[in-house]
């Protein structure tokens, strides 16, 4: 474990470097679960009463579709659910992708500042 402490602090120094954006970043995720949660709920709360209940309880199936995990326990049947659940899906995609670049990019930053 020792070998890898060179490693894990030009790990912590990226996360340094690369604190206010992943910061930034993380409200924009806290605000696009909520609208998600909002919009799935506007869609089929109609339609499915019994699964689609509160917008607190549509927070579960936001989760699971902006992480793209999708469990299957929640899922809509509308045509507008799809169509929404669709481009909540592409967003869950870069909210994957967005933090692994910046910490990738911080990560070479911090690598050629420490000149290795």
């Amino acid at each position: 474990l020792f070998r890898y402490n060179q490693a894990a602090r030009r790990f912590y120094r990226a996360l340094i470097i690369a604190k206010e954006e992943l910061i930034l970043f993380g409200f924009v995720a806290l605000i696009l679960l909520y609208l998600a949660a909002v919009g799935i709920y506007y869609f089929e709360h109609q339609a499915q009463p019994a699964q689609f209940t509160s917008v607190f309880h549509c927070l579960w199936w936001a989760i699971i579709t902006l992480t793209t995990v999708g469990y299957g326990d929640m899922y809509p049947i509308t045509v507008g659910g799809k169509i929404f659940t669709f481009f909540i899906l592409l967003l869950g995609l870069g909210i994957s992708a967005i933090p692994t670049g910046l910490v990738a990019s911080a990560l070479s930053q911090g690598r050629s500042e420490s000149g290795k």
